[in-house]
């Protein structure tokens, strides 16, 4: 990440932290509007961490140029070609930005990763590895990356950690299919999903935000 993250706090000295990665192509000031229309009030102040993806090549775009978390390839969700290596420095960079806010004081279990279409996926990817128990994971219109190797590779901390999904039933970039498989990997893994789908394409919806405000309240009470 080239540019400081974009930071806003509902109240002096946080007392938790959501950090919300955007999805591709677009920037941390992507998802700032949905900040502000969440009311944590019942948790305390919290701090909401925007980052900025890094700037890279997308095999799918043509090799143009553009903020993005990882490689994509493809969309289509029968070829399994992933960028590992893209993942994984991305995961670094998401491990950095959780051990800023234990620094600041935000204990782990305190601490909200979310994310949207890559966000999402880096979400899932980063907060199910995680050495320390997180305090949920948001997941939106995204999907399970590294599918196969996250038994092996996910950590005891995590495994009961709590993990809101949303999707669009009318998603045209991100089957909902796939994000339902996604969802089905997860809870043969034992891990606690709760899943909600809304009659949208690929975005975020009012009711969605409505759910999830209700969600963090409970995770974070």
């Amino acid at each position: 990440m080239t540019r400081d993250a974009i930071e806003i706090e509902t109240a002096p000295k946080p007392t938790a932290s959501m950090i919300i990665l955007h999805g591709l192509g677009a920037d941390g000031s992507d998802f700032v509007p949905v900040a502000h229309e969440l009311d944590l009030g019942p948790v305390g102040p919290v701090r909401f961490v925007f980052p900025h993806a890094p700037v890279r090549p997308v095999t799918l775009n043509n090799g143009y140029v553009m903020p993005a978390w990882y490689d994509i390839f493809s969309l289509d969700a029968q070829n399994p070609r992933e960028d590992d290596a893209g993942l994984r420095q991305s995961q670094a960079l998401v491990e950095a930005l959780i051990a800023k806010e234990k620094a600041r004081g935000i204990p782990a279990r305190r601490i909200v990763l979310a994310g949207f279409s890559q966000g999402c996926a880096m979400t899932l990817m980063t907060g199910l590895r995680h050495a320390e128990r997180l305090a949920g994971l948001v997941c939106m219109s995204g999907y399970l990356p590294l599918a196969a190797r996250l038994e092996a590779e996910r950590h005891d901390e995590n495994r009961d950690l709590p993990i809101f999904m949303a999707h669009g039933t009318l998603d045209p970039v991100i089957a909902i299919a796939r994000a339902r498989a996604s969802r089905d990997a997860l809870v043969r893994l034992g891990h606690a999903v709760e899943w909600h789908e809304y009659p949208m394409p690929h975005s975020v919806c009012a009711e969605e935000i409505a759910d999830m405000q209700a969600w963090l309240r409970r995770v974070l009470a």
